[in-house]
């Protein structure tokens, strides 16, 4: 909490040695709450609807920080964790303009459109104006409204004010309406005439098509045509149509094409180039975001090709970010040749990698990836994310093998009783990887175990929430036992218990669970925790609704076949 002159933080911000290999987020909150002392405190936000001003400040302060630290690279990757951190919240729970006077509670507004969303208005803001113009108005909006309250309106007026410039365009499309635009960029080139051509579709929904307000955007962007030995030519288009088709005269075919470069604005990007382009971006491109992107267009192509373009990268990258995001890739192609390259990640020096590895191997589910996985969570890892991620995982890939089940178990149940450590952050991995073996009683048991008080919190807290996953597997007699454990646990006044016991209540098929989580929304006094409960009711009655016509459906199949 950023009181004024003094900032309060929790106890799971005291990191030990081993936590601090790939723990960068005390680092960041450390950042964002100095950010408030002067976007917060010594200027205060007039109504809550302009609480973005400082949220979003705050949340760019990470990235500041960031860059400072660790550099370019890394601030890049970490602004578009913000951007994509919006972007599942708009795609997944609601769209709404940043700056609204439409909610019921305050507390509601406190949401990833108002900080991650926030930060990246900012870094649009910097990105239009150059790092020098960006600080000389954010000097000139804080020293003019010290000690005052402020609304939007005031940043925009300092904005003009220090640089002479109105960003009014851009608070128009991101701030006080809802949305981003999503683009479909399609490249050809014409040999005879030494023409690029390049197709920008705007793809957001049109009115009507889905309960979402999607409009055009109007936007000036960058494009640059790279060359292996050579400066990219970079041109700027005015983007604003549903889809409009671009011309570019060059001297020499160029080897690849980068869309809006530095990455600029808040979008989503599907690339449509020819493979050998995408290769050459992958390889040669001087922007991560540019090449992640390329990486992730490889391997929609599939094939042999992609795996060798994408194999290559993950040994030659030098940027953890990049070869984070190829491990992924490498994981959507569905050869074995992919999961023989996909090991080599398992070995590399960054941590952050070895965890996306061992959690792609995860969804690979063969008796590859189970070996594997069994070795890292038997043995361990330098980081305890990447063990915890293989415990998960390697319950994860066991759950359909009654042997490996069973092996796993027993696995599991040592590491709680011997593996305590930071934070728990690995005894919290086997939880999850007990929430995994789904119709196993033994394995149930074990999680209720660990929700009674006197559990280590971020244990405890754990364990709540695998009660919901387990239970989709669990008998009728053992559901009522978790729906009985979840009434028990929803009348705590503890906000994190709260919110644990609402995730997992989300979790299951049953409409028993949708009056524990009415009754929860009823009586809590946290609006975070109401609006959770509330979609939550809207998710079991969801999947309730589904299992009964499934098992109508099986039932009428049934019927069918005896007749």
């Amino acid at each position: 909490m950023e009181n004024t002159s003094t900032t309060l933080l929790t106890d799971r911000c005291l990191l030990d040695e081993r936590a601090a290999l790939d723990n960068r987020s005390s680092e960041s909150l450390v950042a964002h709450e100095l950010a408030h002392q002067w976007f917060g405190d010594l200027v205060v936000i007039k109504h809550w609807s302009h609480a973005w001003i400082k949220e979003g400040m705050a949340s760019y302060s990470e990235v500041l920080w960031t860059n400072h630290e660790y550099g370019a690279d890394a601030a890049a990757y970490y602004m578009l964790g913000e951007a994509r951190s919006y972007l599942d919240e708009d795609a997944s729970r609601y769209r709404r303009p940043i700056v609204t006077h439409v909610y019921r509670e305050a507390i509601e507004l406190y949401d990833r459109h108002l900080y991650e969303k926030g930060a990246c208005v900012y870094h649009m803001i910097r990105a239009e104006l150059g790092g020098e113009l960006f600080f000389k108005a954010v000097h000139t909006f804080v020293n003019d409204n010290a000690h005052r309250t402020v609304e939007t309106i005031d940043l925009l007026r300092a904005i003009e004010k220090a640089t002479g410039r109105n960003l009014q365009f851009l608070f128009d499309q991101y701030v006080f309406r809802g949305g981003h635009p999503d683009f479909k960029v399609a490249y050809s080139w014409d040999g005879d005439s030494n023409l690029a051509k390049l197709t920008v579709t705007q793809t957001q929904a049109k009115e009507g098509e889905t309960g979402l307000k999607a409009e055009l955007f109007d936007l000036k962007i960058p494009i640059g045509f790279g060359y292996e030995n050579d400066e990219p030519k970079i041109f700027t288009v005015r983007v604003h149509d549903r889809e409009q088709s671009f011309y570019f005269p060059l001297i020499e075919k160029p080897s690849f094409v980068s869309f809006d470069v530095g990455n600029k604005f808040l979008k989503t990007v599907t690339l449509e180039y020819p493979i050998a382009e995408l290769k050459a971006q992958l390889q040669h491109d001087p922007d991560p975001i540019s090449r992640l992107c390329a990486a992730e267009a490889i391997a929609k192509k599939g094939g042999l090709e992609a795996v060798k373009a994408l194999a290559k990268a993950l040994k030659e990258e030098s940027f953890w970010g990049v070869r984070l995001e190829v491990v992924e890739q490498l994981a959507t192609i569905k050869l074995d040749q992919a999961f023989d390259e996909l090991l080599a990640g398992l070995k590399d020096p960054e941590a952050r990698v070895r965890r996306a590895t061992v959690e792609a191997l995860t969804k690979l589910k063969t008796s590859g990836s189970y070996e594997a996985l069994k070795s890292i969570a038997a043995e361990g890892d330098v980081s305890y994310y990447v063990e915890a991620a293989a415990i998960r995982g390697v319950a994860t890939v066991a759950a359909d093998n009654e042997d490996q089940e069973a092996e796993v178990l027993d696995l599991l149940r040592s590491i709680l009783q011997t593996r305590a450590g930071w934070n728990e952050v690995i005894r919290a991995g086997a939880i999850g990887g007990l929430s995994q073996l789904k119709t196993s009683e033994a394995a149930l048991n074990l999680i209720l175990e660990y929700t009674a008080i006197g559990t280590p919190q971020p244990l405890r807290l754990a364990a709540i929430r695998a009660l919901g996953a387990i239970s989709s597997g669990q008998t009728k007699l053992n559901i009522e036992r978790i729906l009985n454990r979840l009434k028990e646990l929803s009348i705590e006044s503890f906000f994190l218990t709260q919110v644990s016991t609402v995730v997992a209540l989300g979790q299951m098929e049953t409409m028993k669970a949708v009056s524990i989580l009415q009754s929860l929304a009823d009586h809590t006094p946290d609006g975070r925790v109401r609006r959770l409960a509330e979609e939550s009711v809207k998710k079991v009655l969801k999947s309730a609704e589904k299992k009964s016509g499934d098992a109508e459906t099986s039932a009428g199949i049934g019927s069918a076949k005896k007749g």
